[in-house]
């Protein structure tokens, strides 16, 4: 395992960074645009890990399909698959198959195509036949799930002879990335009505549309940390919009709180340290990619935070709510949960000179959201290589800032 030791550097650079295009948008509309014949040109596709395997598999010839360790590639890829017109095979990493895709399969083989599992029942690798006759239009989808099965399912949903009714059960968790994927069809030419817990989409066809992808707001929340975590900061982040169809642009209402404010500009949005507020409480549900940044800051900065809407973190690239209680403990912060659902972080940092090692459980996410204390200490990251899954020139963007 190789490892990366990060310079102590609590003033940063004022800078312009070229953020990431984002890997959510750049993923459905390379599905959208194989769904349509790929009658459009995607531009500023992301460079991650993710959406390249994507881009290989999409135009792959091959039986079967090894999606690597993307999440959303498996997902997309599943319901792709039976609008094909030869089975396909579906795996992935040791942790892929770990990962759990039974209740979007479930739904897929109400729709009326076959699914066999290879190895475990309910996880990938998994064989899939193209749909033949489509047995239904109405199916119902637990909300509180990822997000991912929902969105799959709505992106195949007007190729569906029959269209698609979609019911969702109980409470919907992140509901901006929903939004994102219908706002999506829709500029392809696809029409739905969401009314209250159910999606209708009728069958049609996606039309041509020159899509430009914006840069990535979840890449952008760990600059917002390094920011909020420095003593002297002010960053650019290039290709973000304030009209965004990402849901982690909340991070520009959680940075506001924790020290960081936002000023959009024509190119980009300009990053400065303001005061910060001493307690934070806040719903994940909608952007749950954001929680261990958040955790991160308020635990260094010692901001007493109550945290809500983690479910999905435990089913990610590794369990991130045990990953972070691990790595917190080690700069004396807890995450705890303080009754069923409801998280604290309580701190007693105190920043020093000791060298601190941050594992990082395959999970990209856990090396940048504790990459900006190294602003406060020396850090160690080890495997950081993890990062390319969705922001391959992290580490070069960390050098730009660094004194």
């Amino acid at each position: 395992m190789d490892n990366k030791k990060l310079p102590h550097s609590p003033k940063l650079k004022s800078v312009d960074i070229p953020l990431e295009a984002s890997k959510s948008e750049s993923n459905r509309a390379l599905i959208i645009n194989a769904i349509s014949g790929n009658r459009s040109v995607i531009r500023n596709l992301s460079n991650a890990r993710d959406t390249q395997t994507m881009l290989r598999l999409l135009s792959s010839e091959e039986t079967t399909l090894d999606v690597l360790d993307a999440g959303t590639t498996m997902r997309f890829l599943t319901a792709y698959s039976i609008l094909g017109e030869q089975p396909k095979i579906l795996t992935g990493t040791e942790r892929m198959q770990q990962r759990p895709i039974h209740i979007l399969a479930k739904s897929l083989k109400q729709l009326g195509t076959k699914i066999k599992y290879l190895n475990e029942e309910g996880f990938p690798p998994l064989r899939i036949k193209p749909l033949e006759h489509q047995k239904t239009n109405r199916l119902s989808i637990r909300g509180d799930v990822s997000s991912q099965f929902i969105s799959a399912l709505l992106m195949i949903a007007p190729a569906l002879p029959q269209g698609l009714s979609l019911e969702l059960k109980g409470k919907v968790g992140s509901r901006p990335y929903i939004q994102m994927t219908l706002d999506m069809m829709r500029l392809f030419g696809v029409q739905s009505n969401w009314t209250n817990n159910t999606i209708e989409i009728a069958p049609q066809s996606y039309g041509e549309y020159p899509y430009v992808v914006e840069s990535d707001w979840s890449g952008a929340s760990y600059w917002y940390s390094f920011v909020a975590l420095a003593d002297e900061a002010k960053i650019k982040l290039l290709g973000l919009r304030q009209k965004s169809l990402q849901g982690d642009i909340a991070i520009v209402r959680i940075m506001n709180q924790l020290g960081v404010m936002s000023t959009f500009e024509d190119d980009g949005v300009v990053l400065e340290k303001i005061p910060h507020q001493e307690e934070l409480e806040f719903d994940f549900s909608d952007c749950p990619d954001l929680a261990q940044t958040v955790a991160v800051v308020c635990g260094i900065k010692g901001i007493h935070c109550r945290m809500t809407g983690l479910e999905s973190l435990r089913i990610k690239e590794t369990d991130r709510i045990k990953a972070l209680k691990k790595e917190l403990k080690k700069f004396k912060i807890k995450l705890k949960e303080v009754e069923e659902g409801l998280w604290e972080v309580k701190s007693k940092y105190q920043p020093s000179e000791e060298i601190i090692a941050i594992e990082t459980y395959d999970d990209h996410r856990m090396a940048m959201a504790f990459a900006p204390i190294m602003t406060r200490q020396p850090i160690i990251i080890h495997n950081p290589s993890v990062v390319n899954k969705s922001y391959p020139g992290f580490w070069e963007h960390v050098e730009m800032v660094t004194l």
